[in-house]
């Protein structure tokens, strides 16, 4: 008999990589650093497809008008989509095989990414975040917002 999810050491959205197995936070934060949303998933799948499924996890109801991501988030179609379901501007640096890029006018919007870093970096504090203790995903995204909501009372 093959071992069952929970002998492997597995659970709920918790994917194969490169170094074993491991899950992702997906999340988006305001002009200032703050997480507007949040959200767990499992390490496999590309952040291309996870976009606009963590725009409706927001925790506010006005929707940004402008994303920020690294070359991963480079793509017509989800500029596309982005700008036709949501009206958000989507801005990322051109992967080296593009034919076609962006003005570079946006792309010194890049340079404040750092903001979505300082967020994780923030979220690395609490140990529990950095190993993943829960089996379920609904719990391990509880704590992440509870991670949140102690940055968001920090900065107030």
């Amino acid at each position: 008999m093959p071992p069952s999810r929970e002998q492997k050491g597995g659970g709920d959205r918790i994917g194969p990589t490169r170094c074993g197995k491991g899950s992702k936070i997906e999340a988006i934060t305001d002009s200032y650093g703050l997480p507007v949303a949040v959200r767990v998933t499992s390490a496999s799948p590309n952040e291309l497809t996870l976009v606009e499924d963590t725009l409706a996890q927001r925790h506010i109801a006005q929707v940004p008008r402008r994303l920020t991501g690294d070359k991963a988030y480079d793509s017509d179609a989800v500029d596309q989509r982005l700008r036709e379901r949501h009206d958000v501007e989507m801005i990322a640096p051109s992967r080296r095989n593009r034919k076609r890029t962006q003005d570079c006018r946006p792309l010194t919007r890049y340079l404040r990414h750092w903001k979505i870093e300082r967020l994780f970096a923030w979220l690395k504090d609490f140990r529990r975040l950095t190993s993943r203790w829960e089996r379920h995903a609904n719990n391990f995204l509880g704590i992440v917002q509870l991670g949140c909501l102690l940055i968001l009372l920090r900065h107030l």
